[in-house]
């Protein structure tokens, strides 16, 4: 499959200003505006204050940029980050100075963990009221430079052009990431000259694209040397668009993979090399393989404590080649026998012609054997409740499965989120979004509508928790008044479920403010199809399993308005597997007071495979 996502936007060619035409006696907000245009930008999520106001008036007269008016700034963040996201896009969201600049914080931060590539534009106090503590003054500047690639104050109104060219290049080029561009009233409100493009100054900003030829030969040689190789991929091969030279290097070496949380969709969830996701909740298969594996190759990923458990045991057999575009990442938590710096796309070309003029001629028949034994003794699935309520990984794979791999599912954080990546089978690159990094509730339903706004086309599910939906919900004002139809389906277990699931797994079933309230009957607070016809959304409720299909046919078959699904589902349902948080990977446990026996006879495997199944079904803990 290729990958259908428009290519990364090219920076500004960099020239003087002298070889353009200039355009005098414009407004610093009008200079603003014209940049956004010639940027690119088609779509700026953000809401007005005394501070932006200046820039308000000029966008209101724009024909090429269109503004979306949310309900809260935070929205704002996540539906940049949700249009970002689907298409590779620089998103934009834009805020007053004080608490609007401030509500951003969050989107910024997830969108640094989870490389983003987001521009926030935000109004601050004149630039003689700086300092002063001056009526919604915050140094948003300072707040946010550890969760940007970089930010700029702007005071003349001469530097804006050149400050909007250089933040839309390095928020898109290098490591995605956001960037912030705070502007002076003054400065918006002052007269100008308007020229593009104009000269960029980053003497310090070159991101190594072309990886060394030494390190490509130095892994190719490592490959050529291992027996149990695993590919360990990350978001950074989705935000590089590396997913069909990906491929191409997959079945030239026939080397198993796993997909991270965020790698999700890169390579097809049925390829016959694919074992799944690796991590906290990760398959048992993805996570042995790590384990058992003599070579990792690590593309785009970060070694982040969900995938490696107790680092020290984390892979204790493997040599690693690490390649990642930022350098900052590779030896950061696992030294790397082999660094490669550079852009994704461009490493697995290399290395896939590399191997191929070696002759390269996979050999791991013993291997596969191994490898797909783990997966087929272990397989990720779950069980129906006794109680007669909804399985709620029973919905989330029925969304999936009627709603098809070219759909966009975009998740908030918590138990659905794992169960969304478990029981969806992603076929393409950019189909899951979710907050990976900063694990952020609230992020879906702005991030839908952003990633609606970016792919009109596409059907697009947000698949939220009932705690996280309450955080953001006003986001569907939004959608009904711009005609953003998204589907929400609301995972309702009338609690804070992953917390819930710590409480009874380490806290003795002592459920302290877990308890939401929002599925107990005729007390429902609030009751989520009142809210959504409150919004003018359609809103559904489904609390048996001989609706469920019904019910999302006639959601995908409502495309004029958003539609809101309250699934009731059991509250007991536990996402598994799972390995505890600070305990090895070696440890991961299949289900409740279950976990793989590893190093046994051949006969062993089925007679623990059996055991599992009887264990579970006595257990009648969801897994």
């Amino acid at each position: 499959m290729t990958d259908p996502r428009p290519p990364r936007p090219a920076p500004p060619p960099r020239t003087t200003s002298d070889d353009s035409a200039k355009v005098e006696d414009v407004t610093g907000a009008q200079s603003l505006v014209r940049a956004l245009e010639e940027v690119g930008v088609e779509v700026v999520f953000g809401m007005p204050g005394g501070a932006i106001l200046p820039a308000y008036d000029p966008l209101m007269d724009s024909t090429k940029v269109r503004h979306v008016l949310v309900r809260h700034e935070q929205g704002a963040g996540h539906a940049a980050e949700g249009y970002a996201a689907a298409t590779g896009k620089v998103g934009v969201c834009m805020a007053t100075s004080g608490p609007g600049a401030t509500n951003l914080v969050t989107a910024l931060a997830d969108a640094h963990m989870d490389s983003v590539p987001i521009v926030a534009i935000t109004g601050q106090v004149g630039s003689a009221a700086i300092g002063t503590d001056a009526f919604q003054e915050a140094d948003i500047r300072g707040i946010t430079m550890p969760i940007t690639k970089h930010n700029y104050l702007i005071t003349d109104p001469d530097d804006i052009p050149r400050a909007i060219a250089e933040a839309f290049h390095i928020a898109a080029t290098g490591r995605p990431g956001p960037v912030l561009v705070d502007i002076t009233k003054d400065a918006l409100q002052a007269t100008t000259s308007f020229s593009w493009p104009p000269r960029m100054d980053l003497p310090g900003y070159r991101p190594v694209i072309k990886p060394h030829g030494k390190q490509i030969r130095e892994a190719a040689r490592l490959i050529n040397a291992a027996r149990r190789p695993v590919f360990y991929l990350g978001g950074g091969v989705v935000r590089a668009r590396a997913s069909e030279q990906l491929r191409e290097l997959v079945e030239l070496t026939q080397i198993p993979l796993v997909t991270t949380l965020m790698g999700r969709g890169v390579v097809p969830d049925d390829h016959p090399l694919h074992l799944g996701m690796p991590g906290m909740h990760g398959s048992v298969s993805a996570v042995t393989a790590l384990q058992k594996a003599d070579l990792i190759i690590a593309l785009g990923v970060r070694f982040d404590d969900r995938v490696t458990g107790k680092l020290a045991t984390f892979a204790p057999l493997a040599k690693v080649i690490h390649a990642d575009i930022d350098p900052a990442e590779i030896g950061k938590n696992r030294v790397a026998d082999v660094p490669i710096v550079g852009d994704v796309k461009e490493v697995v070309t290399d290395l896939h012609a590399e191997l191929s003029a070696a002759g390269f001629t996979p050999d791991y028949d013993a291997w596969h054997t191994e490898s797909r034994g783990w997966k087929e003794t272990y397989p990720i699935g779950y069980q129906t409740p006794e109680s007669g309520l909804l399985a709620p990984q029973y919905v989330i794979e029925r969304i999936g499965a009627l709603s098809g791999p070219e759909a966009t599912y975009v998740s908030g954080v918590g138990q659905h989120q794992m169960w969304a990546a478990q029981f969806i089978q992603y076929q393409r690159p950019n189909a899951w979004l979710n907050s990976g990094g900063l694990g952020t509730m609230g992020y879906c339903v702005p991030a839908a509508m952003g990633a609606k706004v970016a792919e009109p086309e596409r059907v697009v599910w947000g698949i939220d928790g009932d705690g996280c939906f309450q955080m953001t919900n006003q986001e569907l004002a939004t959608c009904v008044i711009n005609k953003i139809p998204i589907k929400i389906a609301v995972i309702n277990n009338s609690s804070l479920g992953m917390v819930r699931q710590w409480q009874t797994l380490f806290y003795n079933e002592r459920y302290s403010n877990t308890d939401l309230h929002t599925s107990a009957g005729a007390a429902r607070i609030p009751d989520f199809v009142k809210l959504a016809e409150a919004y003018g959304c359609v809103g559904l409720r489904c609390e048996s399993v001989d609706d469920v299909d019904a019910t999302i046919e006639k959601a995908l078959s409502i495309n004029d308005v958003p539609v809101i699904v309250d699934f009731v589902v059991c509250r007991d349902a536990m996402v598994w597997p799972m390995v505890p948080a600070g305990v090895s990977n070696d440890e991961i446990m299949y289900a409740r007071g279950v976990s793989p026996v590893w190093d046994r006879e051949e006969n062993a495997v089925e007679e623990q495979a059996d055991l599992t199944a009887t264990l579970m079904a006595n257990e009648g803990d969801a897994r």
